[in-house]
């Protein structure tokens, strides 16, 4: 059984943390950001550190603690930190580039570039000749939903490997056609 509930999270002296009507309410340096939790689950601070106690013992109480530390955990660590995916464009043309503060046009060998809006609170930054991109932002969930969206645009091919991937991801290749001896 997981006792990921029962550790304490840190709080940074720019972190300011309210509990309201079942809503978190976090704010620091990088944002702010809410979100809404079962009543079962009770916080509380203490020296700088919130902790999280269950209200019984159910099986699904028991579950719930452990994802609400976890979400908790990323909310704090995104106003402080931020986080961040790295992708990359693999093929021969396959690029992309910023066009405004709010939208990636990618060319991906379709007919016609694709546009890809980004949401609120997410950042891009296209590096190396437009074959990597970085996407930022406070939101964990956020961040890698927007990523895995622009994977979307065109998956790795499983012959070349041409297509979008995430940043160090492996694939493995199959082998293309061997020519028939006679």
């Amino acid at each position: 059984m997981s006792r990921v509930g029962n550790y304490p999270i840190n709080l940074s002296n720019d972190v300011n943390v309210d509990f309201k009507n079942g809503y978190v309410h976090v704010s620091g340096p990088k944002g702010k950001l809410s979100k809404s939790f079962s009543n079962k689950i009770k916080p509380k601070i203490e020296d700088k550190k919130i902790i999280l106690e269950r209200e019984d013992d159910e099986k699904k109480t028991k579950a719930l603690h452990g994802l609400t530390r976890s979400l908790l955990s990323n909310m704090v660590q995104g106003v402080t930190e931020g986080f961040s995916k790295t992708l990359e464009i693999v093929g021969v043309g396959y690029r992309a580039e910023l066009s405004g503060n709010k939208a990636v046009k990618f060319n991906l060998g379709y007919s016609n570039p694709v546009d890809f809006n980004l949401p609120d609170g997410i950042t891009a930054m296209v590096e190396e000749r437009g074959t990597r991109i970085i996407i930022n932002g406070i939101d964990k969930e956020l961040v890698g939903q927007t990523a895995a969206n622009m994977k979307m645009l065109r998956l790795p091919d499983a012959y070349k490997g041409k297509g979008v991937r995430y940043s160090g991801e492996s694939l493995k290749l199959k082998p293309g056609k061997s020519g028939v001896k006679k």
